[in-house]
């Protein structure tokens, strides 16, 4: 007869704790047949002595089956995909890419989540547009899928039920930075959307949960090795964070600039991530027999207006009104007729000339976390308005006095402190390159799906 306390013992005196222990803990978090205290007490115990492949896979496999696990038509199953980023500054590759995708052929479930301190949230992005409703049922979800070819969506109530519970006593007991519970929280997720094919983007640097490369490559191994034993064909690309996605940071700001890229006026860094991820999943899917034709073809999706029209009916049919769908995806659309616009913006001066060698992007979305873009807990409310514009890109010369920041803001205005911080942000030096992608995982040759 297996025991609570017993596993406890197990797991913090270094053992290894088999399927059928895995099985019964997960199974205990579930039905509350576990005190949060024990809870707490493993979490612990785990994020002390780690845990081998093999329980990290059953870890993951279980936790995926604690709740609703998707269900799709036979002939989707091959073309199921979706992307995680453990995120980063102005990332809204997710508002570009689940539409190009879509538009090349695949189905994309994309279930993303909400901004917590200075990384901002995909949900929050969306619901910056008036009627935009994330919550949608699994049979929602698949009419959207049917119709559209993808979605974008919070988690629902009865997906991975006992990551709900992990996650937040996680916070709880500072073992949010655990390995196989990082894996475990963000692969059974996605293992419950019953995906065909997965890429993450790892990031690192400065504004990043990693600061450098290994061990960003390390959690990128970890969740790929944990998506490959769930039958999904799972692939990393490890990407600098260290600046800003783009030239836009806030909800609103980040919808305008994903609609411009769609219309053809994209970033170079916001497309070089959206044709390595996108291109990725392609050949994943048998859709792109290489990686620089699946970058071709992400990029002609987005370029000739094939992903807009997907974007366009995604909005209408996840509760937007026609009329809102069409004007934001006008040619000459004017947004802020439909998103809310800051009642004040100010704009920053360059202090010297120079090549403009980066942003401290960690720096900027603390200060617009302060001023009203972001939470510090969960279900507070955020300001879709408040953000920042860059006016100038990386390798960029600048001479003093140029504006490189255009700050959008409403109450509390910035104070003197934070706009000596904004200033201190920017970098200008002699040139350097400014790629964002350092490495690409491929997925293991054998790794297939179901």
């Amino acid at each position: 007869m297996l025991s609570i306390p017993d596993l406890i013992r197990k797991k913090r005196d270094g053992g290894q704790l088999t399927d059928e222990e895995i099985q019964f803990f997960i199974n205990s978090v579930t039905t509350k047949e576990m005190q949060d205290s024990q809870i707490g007490a493993m979490l612990m115990a785990i994020w002390q002595q780690g845990m081998v492949a093999e329980e990290t896979a059953s870890l993951t496999r279980e936790m995926m089956v604690s709740g609703e696990v998707m269900t799709w038509p036979d002939d989707w199953k091959r073309l199921m995909v979706d992307k995680h980023s453990t995120g980063g500054v102005g990332d809204k590759v997710s508002l570009v890419l689940a539409p190009a995708l879509a538009a090349c052929g695949c189905k994309v479930p994309m279930i993303s989540g909400r901004g917590l301190a200075h990384t901002g949230g995909t949900l929050d992005k969306l619901e910056s547009i008036p009627g935009f409703n994330v919550q949608q049922s699994a049979e929602q979800i698949q009419k959207i899928l049917a119709s559209v070819g993808c979605c974008i969506v919070g988690q629902t109530e009865k997906l991975v039920p006992a990551d709900r519970v992990l996650y937040a006593l996680r916070d709880a007991t500072s073992t949010v930075d655990s390995l196989p519970l990082i894996t475990g929280s963000i692969i059974s997720k996605k293992g419950a959307e019953s995906l065909s094919a997965l890429v993450l983007d790892v990031k690192f640097g400065g504004a990043a949960l990693y600061k450098d490369l290994q061990s960003a490559k390390l959690l990128a191994q970890h969740l790929v090795d944990a998506g490959t034993s769930l039958g999904i064909r799972t692939g990393a690309v490890l990407s600098r964070m260290d600046g800003v996605i783009g030239r836009c940071v806030g909800n609103s700001l980040e919808v305008i600039e994903s609609l411009e890229t769609l219309k053809g006026n994209g970033p170079d860094d916001l497309m070089e991530l959206v044709t390595t991820l996108g291109g990725m999943l392609l050949v994943m899917t048998e859709l792109a027999p290489s990686l620089s034709e699946g970058k071709r073809k992400i990029n002609d999706a987005v370029i000739g207006g094939d992903a807009l029209s997907k974007f366009e009916a995604m909005v209408e049919a996840q509760g937007s009104t026609n009329e809102t769908a069409r004007t934001l995806c006008s040619p000459r659309a004017d947004y802020f007729s439909i998103l809310r616009k800051s009642k004040h913006q100010k704009e920053l001066k360059a202090p010297a000339d120079g090549v403009v060698l980066g942003v401290d992007g960690l720096v900027l979305s603390q200060v617009l976390h302060k001023l009203g873009a972001g939470r510090s807990k969960a279900g507070e409310p955020i300001n879709h308005s408040v953000g920042a514009e860059l006016l100038v890109s990386c390798g960029q010369r600048v001479q003093k006095g140029d504006f490189w920041l255009r700050l959008h803001y409403e109450d509390p205005a910035p104070s003197s402190d934070q706009l000596d911080l904004l200033q201190k942000a920017l970098t200008v030096g002699e040139e350097h390159g400014c790629t964002l992608i350092a490495e690409v995982l491929q997925p293991p040759r054998d790794g297939r799906s179901n």
